[in-house]
């Protein structure tokens, strides 16, 4: 075919979505078509460009080497064509959106504040996914995502909204006790408290990220409680049972309340960042109902940041 020439866009459809899922099964179910389809769009695809695009191999698929080269053109294409009808069309925001949120930031944070959001936008309907999971967006239907972490997710939109880093909480009775929490490295005297993972309980590595950026060796960090809420964590911290390592904006109403205090001083290692990432998928920055959460959770969280308790 002519280098100018395009293929049926179906087919590249399916090319993007089996190379990135490395899985016909999969690219079907995301593109509610046949495994079948999907095989057959890229075997004329495979006839247009005159070589193979996948090895079959007895675990999974893999791409060839040419079709590695054209995967983020391609990808980058179906981008700008998404963007492109954006510009062009008057689509208006409203219809279902649906948010995968942390459970946690969820209830503690964003819930107060959300009705704040569906006043000014009526025609929005919000629906929240709350867990720690990871999100599949096609499968799961989810529209954006909000996680905590360090950035960096791979092949996703992602956008900073609130940088808020994890410290040492516990129990006031704890700074009286037989091992006092003068310095880090008195942490290893103490139980820990993790947040485990809802699909099993496989523990974050923040304990030992913190220690290690702390200076302290980590000794005790496989030791001691998990839970797989983090409501469950701020429990088993204010009820004295260990120290728990987490997101200030969690635990505001009992730090003020003194159910629970900052050892150290509030100390955090000066390498030690995290915060609160907005997530969607590229192809779909330009929905106008993610535009608008977007743009509110921004606005929310600075007047947080300015010591705003809402968005108002």
């Amino acid at each position: 075919m002519a280098d100018d020439q395009l293929p049926p866009l179906n087919s590249l459809r399916a090319f993007e979505a089996a190379a990135r899922h490395l899985s016909f099964k999969n690219a079907a179910e995301e593109l509610h078509v046949t495994p079948a389809a999907i095989s057959q769009q890229i075997k004329n695809l495979e006839l247009l460009v005159g070589a193979p695009l996948f090895r079959r191999q007895p675990r999974g698929l893999l791409l060839t080497d040419e079709a590695q080269q054209a995967l983020p053109l391609i990808r980058y294409g179906f981008q700008s064509l998404a963007a492109g009808f954006g510009k062009m069309s008057r689509r208006t925001a409203e219809g279902r959106l649906t948010i995968a949120v942390p459970s946690g930031f969820g209830a503690r944070w964003l819930v107060p504040r959300l009705a704040e959001f569906q006043q000014r936008n009526p025609k929005i309907t919000v629906h929240l996914d709350a867990s720690d999971r990871l999100v599949d967006f096609a499968r799961d239907h989810i529209h954006m995502a909000i996680r905590y972490g360090q950035g960096d997710y791979a092949g996703l939109h992602e956008e900073l909204v609130l940088a808020e880093t994890a410290y040492p909480v516990c129990s006031p009775a704890l700074l009286r006790g037989e091992r006092p929490l003068d310095e880090p490295g008195d942490l290893v005297h103490h139980t820990l408290l993790h947040h485990g993972r809802e699909t099993g309980l496989e523990r974050r590595p923040w304990w030992s990220k913190w220690m290690k950026a702390a200076g302290v060796a980590p000794t005790n960090t496989e030791e001691g409680m998990t839970f797989n809420l983090i409501s469950l964590v701020i429990a088993a911290a204010v009820a004295g049972q260990g120290i728990a390592l987490i997101s200030k904006v969690l635990v505001e109403e009992d730090l003020a309340a003194g159910r629970l205090v900052l050892p150290f001083g509030g100390y955090c290692p000066p390498d030690w960042r995290y915060g609160y990432y907005v997530l969607c998928r590229p192809d779909a920055v330009s929905d106008p109902k993610i535009e608008l959460f977007k743009a509110w959770l921004h606005e929310s969280a600075e007047a947080y940041r300015l010591g705003g308790s809402s968005s108002k």
